[in-house]
């Protein structure tokens, strides 16, 4: 891993934003920044420097999909802080039983200094943060990830020292919010982006063309194949996801088939540059996307990945929950 990674001109947090709902919203400055900050706290973490930027602060966190390293991050994340966070689960709150989300909105904003959302439904998250009043994150929705696209940016720059100029190599579903989410932050922080998947499997159209746009004002390139192979020649980072997410489990069988050959194993990796690394968000299925030779094996920082979560979310925490709105 690299110690030392130099940020010209980021110099402190500058984010012009009240929520983090997709990192499309964000510039590459703000990215930068969010990861900068992310790298101090973990340092601050790691040698017992105390850091309650958010000391009296309380996150609620709406959970309408289970989750393992979502909730312990933030939770973890707000206690480092010097804050709190709340557990609500959709089943034992009123949303659950048909109070509207403008509504919830508006009440958890009189008690509460953020809200973290992990929901189906993007639109959901948006009419969420349209009528709250303290800022909203999302945690993970159907079309977007950007907590775990920040980490994974965190972990590719820890590893690599740089992200502009990399090639980053996604195969398996085009179309989740994984997918989209990276081919955006990606962009933003000048990386080429190679997406792999079968026919019908592509990324979503509006997000594919915003992409492009900002890959040619930095001078990168998106490219969208149904060739893993030529997706994955001389990557520097090569990702994958579950076939089947949440929410998909009656497609399961039919996704086996049209995976086929999408598998990142060792032969397929071997088109990869010398000193690639592998992600993976997780929970992972080794046998199916993925082969337990390449998640555990020598080029795999999945649990760097993992634990970045928790830093890239304080960033996130700090940045927006540290203003007054």
């Amino acid at each position: 891993m690299i110690n030392k990674v130099e940020w010209p001109g980021y110099s402190g947090m500058t984010i012009g934003q009240k929520d983090f709902l997709a990192l499309s919203d964000y510039s590459s400055f703000e990215i930068k920044s969010l990861l900068k900050d992310a790298m101090e706290l973990k340092q601050m973490q790691k040698s017992g420097i105390p850091h309650p930027y958010l000391q009296g602060k309380v996150l609620g966190m709406i959970f309408e999909k289970s989750s393992t390293r979502t909730r312990i991050s933030f939770e973890v994340g707000m206690l480092q802080l010097g804050g709190h966070a709340i557990f609500l689960s959709s089943k034992d709150i009123q949303l659950g039983r048909g109070e509207s989300i403008s509504d919830t909105a508006k009440v958890l904003s009189r008690y509460v200094d953020g809200i973290m959302v992990r929901t189906f439904g993007h639109d959901k998250i948006k009419e969420f943060a349209e009528n709250a009043t303290v800022p909203v994150i999302n945690g993970l929705t159907d079309l977007h990830h950007p907590c775990q696209v920040l980490a994974d940016l965190l972990t590719i720059l820890e590893h690599k020292g740089t992200l502009n100029g990399l090639k980053l190599c996604y195969i398996g579903d085009g179309n989740n919010n994984m997918t989209h989410s990276l081919m955006e932050g990606a962009a933003k922080v000048g990386m080429e982006v190679a997406i792999a998947s079968p026919n019908g499997y592509e990324p979503n159209k509006e997000i594919t063309e915003s992409v492009k746009v900002i890959a040619k004002q930095n001078g990168r390139q998106l490219t969208l194949t149904n060739d893993p192979k030529q997706a994955i020649q001389d990557a520097d980072v090569v990702i994958t996801d579950v076939w089947a997410s949440m929410g998909m489990e009656s497609e399961v069988e039919a996704r086996m088939k049209d995976f086929e050959g999408y598998q990142v194993n060792d032969e397929l990796c071997s088109l990869a540059k010398k000193d690639y690394i592998f992600l993976h968000c997780l929970p992972a299925h080794r046998g199916e996307e993925v082969t337990g030779s390449i998640i555990d094996g020598p080029h795999s920082v999945v649990f760097d990945e993992a634990e970045n979560r928790l830093h890239a979310q304080k960033a996130i925490l700090k940045a927006l929950m540290g203003k007054s709105y």
